[in-house]
């Protein structure tokens, strides 16, 4: 398996060229630089990124505290958002200081290898800024930094994740915390490409704790155990660094996502019509 099988590129680690274009401070005072952990960015590429806000003596103290958004535009598209609080509120920001935020994000497959127009790269613009939290105009945003950002596949040997058993059809809710999803059945298995390295693997997903109570999740790496817990808030997102000799010496492995206590929305949930029976919801499966 590699990536020519797949219909779009996604998020993995390398490149990163940019040509940075800044637009003025509309905030008086404040200067932003923002830093990725890799040298070169991909589509399907997990990247720690740390935001560093420095204010100067003309900095004026804001009144409120102010979320910072975080947009990855490719062309009409947003296609990363990593809107956040800062650790410090900006009303308590102050002259002649540093405000460091380290963040990791995820940007996901778009490049699209078999298009004919594609020439080895795309650019996504970076647009990161103050938002009012209580602005319902659409007018309460204060652009910082404006960046162009080259993004290029991921190498050829990339290992590739496909769902193959105990997985439901993904589903889509940009209004819930996890935006995409698949819901497993009591096991959802994987089969992933084996690099025979050292990689890092990444889950993110969701237990529904208003269904099912101390529902035990368990992750295991061809039959061995590699984790359980329960996702007793019902977000989770686990990072695990995997040793080559876990993964074997065939050419792929088998990765299980499996539950303990699946239930059925329609016996659990009031007014549910959904007779199927569910695990937990995954909306990332990270393998690098």
């Amino acid at each position: 398996m590699n990536r020519m099988h797949r219909a779009v590129v996604l998020f993995a680690a390398a490149a990163l060229a940019f040509s940075a274009c800044r637009k003025p401070t509309p905030v008086k005072g404040v200067e932003l630089d923002v830093k990725f952990g890799e040298a070169t960015l991909t589509d399907n590429l997990i990247t720690d990124v740390t935001y560093t806000w420095k204010t100067g003596d003309d900095f004026v103290p804001m009144d409120r505290d102010y979320n910072v958004f975080v947009h990855f535009w490719h062309n009409s598209n947003m296609i990363v958002q990593d809107d956040h609080v800062p650790d410090v509120p900006t009303s308590k920001w102050t002259k002649g200081n540093t405000y460091v935020v380290k963040r990791r994000l995820f940007i996901p497959e778009f490049i699209d290898v078999f298009d004919p127009m594609f020439k080895g790269e795309e650019t996504l613009r970076m647009t990161v800024g103050f938002a009012n939290p209580f602005d319902r105009t659409g007018n309460g945003q204060k652009e910082v930094l404006v960046r162009k950002l080259k993004v290029v596949p991921p190498p050829p040997n990339t290992p590739e994740v496909i769902y193959e058993s105990g997985w439901y059809d993904k589903e889509v809710n940009r209004d819930s915390p996890l935006k995409e999803w698949r819901w497993t059945a009591k096991e959802g298995k994987c089969v992933i490409d084996n690099p025979h390295r050292d990689a890092v693997l990444v889950i993110r997903g969701a237990a529904l704790v208003e269904a099912i109570t101390d529902q035990k999740i368990s992750f295991l790496i061809n039959d061995l155990p590699l984790d359980q817990f329960v996702a007793e808030a019902g977000l989770f997102d686990k990072t695990y660094a995997i040793k080559k000799e876990m993964l074997g010496d065939k050419d792929e492995f088998t990765l299980t996502i499996a539950v303990d206590k699946p239930f059925i929305p329609a016996k659990a949930i009031p007014d549910s019509k959904d007779e199927r029976e569910l695990g937990i919801q995954v909306s990332l499966v990270y393998f690098r």
